[in-house]
């Protein structure tokens, strides 16, 4: 299944193939900017109820340029504290989780996350 994106702002999210695919358009040198920004989103636009289960997570900084100075891990708690409780009940239930940094031709961030398959 492939739904449409939602969202107009600079956060949007979409369904595809069993996944949720977010993406927040533009960098920041600060971690905690992103965790009520996507909070928020998730509040507001997104529908769909957490599940249990084992999920993977994966995150990808794209920058232009010099990368700026963040702390990936830093990204990560604050991204996978907003999404908790909207996709999965705790953040405990992460089996996987991938962050990574890439040069790219826009600055975002996509955060793709979707049950773990054994």
């Amino acid at each position: 299944m492939t739904a449409g994106w939602i969202g107009t702002g600079k956060v949007r999210a979409r369904e595809a193939g069993g996944a949720v695919e977010i993406t927040i358009d533009g960098l920041t040198t600060q971690a905690k900017y992103y965790k009520p920004l996507v909070y928020e989103f998730m509040r507001k636009e997104w529908a769909s109820r957490p599940s249990w289960g084992d999920y993977v997570v994966e995150i990808r900084m794209e920058h232009v340029g010099d990368p700026p100075h963040i702390d990936l891990d830093n990204l990560a708690k604050a991204l996978l504290d907003a999404i908790k409780g909207y996709l999965f009940h705790d953040d405990a239930q992460v089996a996987r989780l991938l962050v990574e940094r890439h040069e790219g031709e826009r600055e975002r961030i996509t955060i793709r996350a979707y049950p773990r398959t054994k």
